[in-house]
């Protein structure tokens, strides 16, 4: 039975990753339709309806830490995403897919940066080979980043920071409540600057009901639930592996569905990026794992 339980959570978050893997594509498709900022406003504002309904009960008891926390980790989740859907009007799926994948690798020298504990080897190998992998897809011949894979850089940069925050804050807060109220801040970040800065919309058609649904449902509320019940149940190296696979996922979609091409600096930059993950989340453990039962 326990078997079983790790078998479900493991094809869950293989779900997920496929789901976020998805979110490029259908994001991207949304941009010829739809403003980033008015995108993320109807995708935060559907997530933050659908969760309400979930966490209603517990809402009524939110403290003022739960508040804070929920502002700060609300604003970093709203410049990673706000970047990412700008830079995506500039890159690829693929590159943005990967480049936002770097997270990950980020998150310990930021924690380091908190409490001190310094990254291991594993995690300092990975960063370098991150940032190879990154340098590879994102400079051209003269050496200059491209505009895009600059804003999915920051993104990558905020999604690290976000991870931080709410490791930070999630002993003391009920998590339920964190993630309501940083969808809201979130929501509401995205309306004030759509007003501002992009021109109104006057109708709406099927082409920007239907992304914006799967991205407040899909990519946003489901998946996360998803993978917070699944990582229960399975260990974090299996998740990693799985999660990581979100940067596949999103490259293989956008050369099927988008047409993108696959150069070899394209495929090195990946590879790279994607081991880098590995090292740093895994520290390779399922391949001594491998090794021990070899043996």
């Amino acid at each position: 039975m326990k078997d079983k339980k790790v078998l479900y959570a493991d094809l869950s978050l293989l779900v997920v990753a496929f789901i976020w893997g998805s979110g490029f594509v259908v994001t991207k498709g949304a941009l010829d339709h739809m403003t980033p900022l008015y995108i993320l406003f109807f995708r935060f504002i559907v997530a933050s309806f659908f969760l309400t309904l979930v966490s209603y009960k517990r809402l009524k008891k939110a403290k003022w830490l739960d508040v804070k926390a929920g502002l700060i980790v609300g604003l970093l989740m709203f410049i990673g995403f706000v970047t990412q859907t700008v830079g995506l009007q500039y890159t690829t799926v693929g590159i943005q897919a990967f480049i936002t994948a770097s997270n990950v690798v980020m998150v310990p020298f930021f924690y380091w940066f908190l409490t001190k504990r310094k990254p291991s080897s594993y995690e300092f190998f990975g960063a370098f080979l991150c940032f190879v992998g990154i340098g590879i897809l994102s400079l051209d011949g003269n050496l200059r980043m491209g505009y895009g894979e600059f804003l999915t850089l920051i993104c990558a940069l905020s999604f690290a920071l976000q991870i931080v925050a709410v490791g930070y804050f999630a002993r003391n807060v009920d998590s339920y409540v964190l993630s309501t109220i940083q969808l809201y801040v979130a929501s509401i970040l995205a309306f004030i600057l759509a007003l501002t800065f992009e021109p109104p919309i006057y109708s709406i058609s099927s082409n920007m009901i239907l992304p914006v649904m799967y991205l407040g449902i899909f990519t946003t509320m489901l998946a996360f639930l998803t993978q917070n019940i699944a990582q229960k149940y399975t260990s974090s190296t299996h998740a990693a592996i799985i999660l990581s696979l979100e940067a596949v996922f999103g490259s293989f979609l956008g050369i099927v569905l988008l047409n993108e091409s696959i150069t070899v600096k394209f495929v090195i930059g990946c590879i790279a990026i994607l081991i880098s993950v590995l090292a740093s989340e895994t520290k390779f453990e399922f391949l001594k794992k491998n090794r021990v039962r070899h043996i």
